[in-house]
């Protein structure tokens, strides 16, 4: 399977004690912490985070280019890690925090695992399927329906995205430059 060619990074080590009395705001910092990760990484800022009874048992963040491979968005990553430190695919007792509205892809997987709840940063207005372009969550043809949180710190996410966004486009535009008027 393609995630088992290296581990995503957890972040927190699983034998800390829990950490109940966390609110949404506090877990998304920790997804926004992954987005920043994948930044770093020049990968779109995408993170999540995965919590089960007050505690982070699985995380991750995009990884679709250094993995060329288009399964490897935040969310998938973050739900293969939590079910194999859980030793189970039904993660009903646990809540999803990813800082960009799940896509398609996504929300099935979500679906698909169960998940008890799901909370998002900002929209995603291109491929959103939570909110923006499909409301998969609650739709009652499915066999599973969860309940879902928008808009924890978007603004954050929505910066991150944004920025990122930027400088690509300026880096692009730079090369453009470089290529139509070479050096020496």
């Amino acid at each position: 399977m393609f995630l088992d060619r290296e581990p995503f990074m957890l972040l927190t080590d699983l034998s800390e004690p829990s950490i109940d009395g966390y609110s949404d705001e506090q877990f998304m910092r920790l997804a926004l912490a992954q987005a920043a990760a994948a930044a770093r990484q020049d990968e779109v800022p995408v993170g999540a985070v995965m919590v089960c009874n007050g505690r982070v048992v699985g995380s991750g963040f995009n990884q679709r280019e250094s993995r060329q491979n288009p399964l490897c968005h935040a969310e998938i990553a973050t739900i293969d890690a939590a079910a194999r430190q859980l030793g189970s695919w039904r993660l009903s007792d646990c809540t999803i925090y990813v800082t960009l509205e799940p896509c398609l892809m996504c929300v099935g997987a979500i679906l698909q695992a169960r998940i008890g709840k799901l909370v998002f940063g900002c929209l995603d207005a291109k491929a959103g399927a939570v909110e923006s372009l499909y409301r998969l969550c609650e739709d009652r043809r499915l066999n599973h329906q969860l309940p879902v949180v928008g808009g924890v710190l978007a603004s954050e996410a929505g910066s991150l995205l944004s920025e990122f966004f930027t400088r690509l486009r300026v880096r692009k535009r730079e090369s453009k430059i470089g290529e139509r008027w070479p050096s020496g």
